[in-house]
């Protein structure tokens, strides 16, 4: 059995699906408590629905991006591990980058015909090791941090001055994106240049996106803008690879 057979294989999917059954019972079980809590404290039902299919609307339209994920790492992870990874807590940026790193130290690269069953259960260690302290430490610390944020926006409230919290999320977004763009730049000096040319499609497309939605008031592109950047850039890249 080949590696695609054994990371595609009927047991791994049986997993998979288990953890994602609990997961959808889990969020099925606080849409029944928090309709009931609505009609508790006097809320109308014609509202609450209202409010479950506007939710249910917005929700689907941005998993679209989630789906392309999908589809992108299915290639060499397998269609039950990337379908878990993108499925629960992880996204596509972070999950792409925990296992190219990974695959990296190991000597390979993700490409189903170097890696190995061995490979897959080191990369997937390292993305779900990755990943799971955002987790612990929204258990543990998010109420200690968000009375914190609290006091510091009631005390910049009216200053116009932007907090801590606001420059850190900007200064990370910049080395967020300088380390993709300056990876990309490396490689295409060494002669592969379609990385960077399909991250400037999709920074284009996304800032055409960001002026309708702004400038123009075509506000449904605010849900599209990510699915719709990364088909663009994708089918570029594949047209420029021709």
């Amino acid at each position: 059995m080949n590696y695609l057979a054994k990371v595609n294989s009927t047991p791994l999917y049986f997993v998979v699906g288990a953890v994602l059954l609990f997961v959808a019972c889990g969020c099925l079980w606080f849409i029944v408590r928090s309709y009931k809590a609505g009609i508790k404290i006097g809320m109308k039902k014609e509202v609450l629905k209202k409010a479950i299919t506007s939710s249910a609307f917005f929700t689907v339209l941005p998993a679209v991006s989630i789906l392309l994920g999908v589809i992108a790492l299915s290639g060499s992870l397998g269609v039950p591990t990337a379908w878990m990874r993108l499925s629960v807590v992880g996204n596509l940026s972070y999950e792409a980058i925990a296992a190219e790193s990974a695959a990296q130290a190991m000597g390979a690269t993700l490409d189903s015909s170097v890696l190995t069953p061995d490979n897959l259960v080191t990369i997937i260690a390292v993305m779900t090791t990755g990943i799971c302290w955002g987790i612990l430490c929204t258990i543990f610390l998010c109420k200690k941090y968000s009375t914190k944020c609290q006091k510091m926006l009631s005390k910049g409230s009216g200053t116009g001055k932007k907090s801590f919290a606001d420059w850190a999320m900007v200064a990370m977004f910049i080395g967020f994106c300088g380390t993709f763009i300056g990876a990309y730049t490396a490689e295409a000096v060494r002669g592969t240049w379609v990385p960077l040319f399909t991250a400037l499609v999709a920074a284009v497309v996304m800032k055409l996106c960001e002026f309708l939605s702004q400038k123009k008031n075509v506000k449904w592109l605010d849900n599209f803008a990510l699915a719709l950047s990364m088909l663009v850039a994708m089918a570029s890249s594949v047209i420029v690879s021709l």
